[in-house]
C-alpha cells in the first residue's frame, strides 16, 4: 500500500498547473498536473469504486467542474472542485496517471477515467479494486477518524508521549493505526523504529519523554527522505522512487545492519511482516 511519501509524490505531481507540458518517454506528450483542468465527462468501469454518492451521481456531479488544488491528507488525495471535494484512496494497488485522452489506450485495471476539455484525463488504476473515491461537501466527512499529520506544528514530543500512555499496545501496531497518526505503514514505521532505536513490540504507555522525542524526529526524518527520494518503488504500486535503494531494515533481513552490522531480523506481528535490529533495538 502507497504510505506518505508515495501519496505525497504522486498529489506533488497532480498538483502542477495544466498548461505544464512534459515529454513522456515512448508517448507523446502529455500534462503531468491537473490544477485548472475542467472536468467534462465520467467513466466508471468498476461502480464500487465510487463511495459516495453512487457512481451516476458521482459522474453528474463532477461534469464541468474545475481542479483548483491537489493536496495529501494521510494517506488521501484531496481534489478541491468549484463545488466540494473529490477525495481518492489509493489503498493496497492504486494509482493515478495524466495522459492524452485517447478511446483505444484504456488498460485492463482501469476503474475511473475523467476526461478534461483540454483533451487529457486523469485514469485511476487499480488492479485489487480496494480503492475508493468520494464526492462530499465537507472533506472532514472522510478524514474525521483520522489521527495528527506526522508534520503537524501540534504535534509535539510531550503531546506524542501523552497520545502514547493513553493506549497500551505495541509501538509498531499503534504507528500504523490510522487513527493514531496518519499515514505511516510498513516500510516507513519499520524504518523510523530502527532510527529511534526502539524495539517494535515494545509497549506504547513503556516508552519515555525521551522515546517520544527522539520517535517524532525519527519518524519525520524517514518521511522525509521517503519524499525527497519520491518513495519507494518495490511492486506496481510505487513508481519512479529509489527510497528502496536506502532501507536500513525493511526487506533486509539476514543481512547486516548497516549501523552495527548485526543480522536483520524478520518478524510477524499484527499479520504483517515486521522488519529490525536485535541489537539496536532491544525490547526493554
Amino acid at each position: 500500500m502507497p504510505e506518505l511519501p508515495e501519496v505525497e509524490t504522486i498529489a506533488r505531481s497532480l498538483n502542477h498547473a495544466a498548461d505544464r507540458v512534459f515529454n513522456h518517454p515512448g508517448s507523446q506528450n502529455y500534462r503531468s498536473g491537473v490544477i485548472g483542468s475542467t472536468i467534462c465527462s465520467c467513466d466508471i468501469q468498476w461502480e464500487r469504486t465510487i463511495a459516495k454518492p453512487d457512481a451516476k451521481s458521482f459522474c453528474a456531479q463532477v461534469a464541468g467542474q474545475s481542479i483548483h488544488e491537489v493536496v495529501r491528507r494521510g494517506k488521501f488525495i484531496q481534489f478541491k472542485l468549484n463545488d466540494g471535494f473529490m477525495i481518492c484512496h489509493l489503498r493496497m494497488s492504486g494509482d493515478i496517471r495524466v495522459e492524452p485522452d485517447r478511446p483505444d489506450s484504456i488498460q485492463k485495471h482501469d476503474r475511473i477515467v475523467l476526461h478534461f476539455k483540454d483533451g487529457s484525463r486523469l485514469v485511476f488504476n487499480d488492479p485489487r479494486k480496494f480503492g475508493r473515491f468520494w464526492l462530499v461537501d465537507d472533506p472532514q466527512t472522510v478524514f474525521d477518524a483520522l489521527g495528527p499529520e506526522p508534520f503537524s506544528s501540534e504535534l509535539t514530543p510531550p503531546r506524542l508521549l501523552e497520545m502514547l500512555h493513553r493506549r497500551k499496545r505495541s509501538i509498531k501496531t499503534l504507528l500504523m493505526d490510522q487513527t493514531f497518526l496518519a499515514g505511516l505503514g510498513n516500510i516507513y514505521t519499520d524504518e523510523a523504529l530502527h532510527l529511534a532505536r526502539i524495539h517494535p513490540l515494545q509497549r506504547s504507555d513503556t516508552l519515555s519523554m525521551e522515546d517520544a522525542d527522539q520517535l517524532l524526529k525519527s519518524i519525520r526524518e524517514v518521511l522525509r527522505d521517503g519524499i525527497r527520494r519520491n518513495g519507494a518503488s518495490i511492486d506496481w504500486v510505487y513508481r519512479g522512487g529509489d527510497f528502496q535503494n536506502h532501507f536500513k531494515v525493511y526487506q533486509r533481513t539476514g543481512k547486516p545492519c548497516l549501523t552495527c552490522g548485526f543480522p536483520i531480523e524478520r518478524i510477524v506481528h499484527g499479520q504483517r511482516g515486521t522488519h529490525f535490529c536485535p541489537n539496536c533495538q532491544k525490547k526493554l
